[in-house]
């Protein structure tokens, strides 16, 4: 028996404050562990800093301040998702912290509930929809608008 593979998507899982979030597979271009980074002022309190990455400088933000969770150490397990996010007419690469990456998911897109107006943890502007399954629920994020059109401008100006 075959499956349709053009009727799901996969989705990097990751932890976060306790609950399960996912991002599309094909916007990941790597995971890397948590290492310090440069530190830039005057931006948001949620981009930690920047990383050199084989000659990119790229913006890190901690996701948990952006949708704003409790705060939480840094630890072994603490890891970066680097993503590629499209902005206009362009794309540039961000990377977000998160507590632990657990696992890829294939996902049936009739199985991709929309996500609610009320009642998560986060604005739900920043989310494609949620999976329900029986080992819980994983919030699936929109990865292209975790940062606003002023944003993304503020901080491709400091580069």
């Amino acid at each position: 028996m075959t499956t349709d593979t053009r009727q799901q998507k996969q989705f990097l899982t990751f932890q976060l404050a306790g609950e399960a979030y996912g991002v599309d597979i094909l916007k990941v271009q790597e995971i890397r562990g948590w290492e310090p980074v440069r530190v830039i002022p005057n931006t948001p309190n949620f981009v930690k800093g920047v990383l050199n990455l084989r000659g990119a400088v790229v913006p890190i933000l901690d996701l948990r301040e952006r949708f704003g969770l409790e705060q939480a150490e840094y630890t072994q397990k603490t890891v970066v998702i680097v993503l590629s996010v499209e902005h206009g007419a362009g794309q540039f690469v961000v990377g977000v912290v998160a507590d632990a990456v657990s696992d890829v998911l294939d996902i049936k897109l009739e199985d991709i509930k929309k996500a609610p107006n009320f009642g998560t943890k986060i604005d739900t502007r920043y989310m494609q929809g949620m999976h329900v399954y029986k080992q819980g629920m994983i919030m699936l994020l929109d990865v292209d608008k975790l940062l606003n059109p002023g944003e993304v401008e503020g901080i491709e100006s400091l580069f």
